[in-house]
């Protein structure tokens, strides 16, 4: 048996959407410092990058719903870089609307963030990965509500529950060049979602979860290392939960305060 080597990315190159904040950042950190060049996008330019040490990710101001701005995106990288490895769709999130009254424009918007932009920046990064001798791989950033769905966000859930079956319709079809893995993340603890956790700081939706704490940014990089590395070189179409084991169902909590 070959035992893989460490999560080293030295001389790959690494492209993150969304990674000038939250958990895109932190992911572009994580690549940063297991050695990868890393191009983050956003919208606008951020007043901080992700760096590890004097290393820091490149920026291009990307919308990501713009089929030919998400494929300029993925030619920068090559351009800066010489070869695209890591593809991490993690641009997305939608606030909350009730789904009655909910404007047709608002829909697609979310829909066009969350599920459409993901497919239209893997088109262009799987073009460029088919032509790499050791390919390259994908990791969609999903939600437990494309399982579990919560009041108010229905078109996101559709949205992240669509991207979850692209996954694995495009690992069939683009592989074996090509790995495509999906990760379904839960409650994350980061600053643009402290207040949806309420005013206690999250206590009462932390007693919620069996791990007894929610989600931060550095568990959801750890999980696209891991996908995006040799030692994921069989895993493909595949789902990883990183949820702490999800939530206590509510009859459990209604009985057991």
């Amino acid at each position: 048996m070959t035992i893989p080597p460490p999560l080293d990315f030295s001389g790959r190159t690494v492209v993150v959407t969304g990674g000038t904040k939250g958990i895109g950042f932190v992911v572009a950190e994580s690549f940063l410092a297991a050695g990868a060049n890393v191009l983050v996008c956003g919208r606008t330019a951020p007043d901080t990058l992700p760096a590890r040490g004097e290393r820091t990710a490149a920026f291009r101001a990307t919308d990501v719903r713009d089929h030919a701005d998400a494929a300029a995106l993925i030619d920068e990288a090559v351009a800066r870089f010489g070869r695209l490895d890591v593809l991490v769709n993690n641009a997305g999130g939608s606030p909350d609307a009730d789904a009655a009254t909910v404007s047709p424009r608002f829909v697609e918007k979310i829909v066009a963030l969350n599920l459409l932009a993901p497919f239209t920046v893997a088109q262009a990064a799987n073009a460029v990965m088919q032509q790499q001798s050791d390919g390259g791989a994908i990791v969609n950033i999903g939600s437990v509500s494309a399982h579990d769905p919560q009041p108010g966000t229905a078109a996101y859930s559709a949205a992240k529950a669509g991207l979850l079956v692209l996954t694995k319709a495009l690992a069939l079809e683009w592989a074996p060049k090509v790995r495509i893995n999906h990760i379904t993340t839960g409650l994350i603890r980061t600053e643009s979602a402290a207040s949806v956790y309420g005013d206690d700081g999250g206590a009462a939706v932390t007693r919620t979860l069996p791990m007894g704490r929610m989600a931060v940014p550095s568990d959801i990089a750890d999980a696209c290392l891991f996908l995006a590395s040799a030692q994921a070189s069989y895993v493909s179409g595949a789902d990883l939960a990183v949820h702490g084991g999800g939530e206590y169902p509510a009859r459990y909590l209604a009985t057991h305060s």
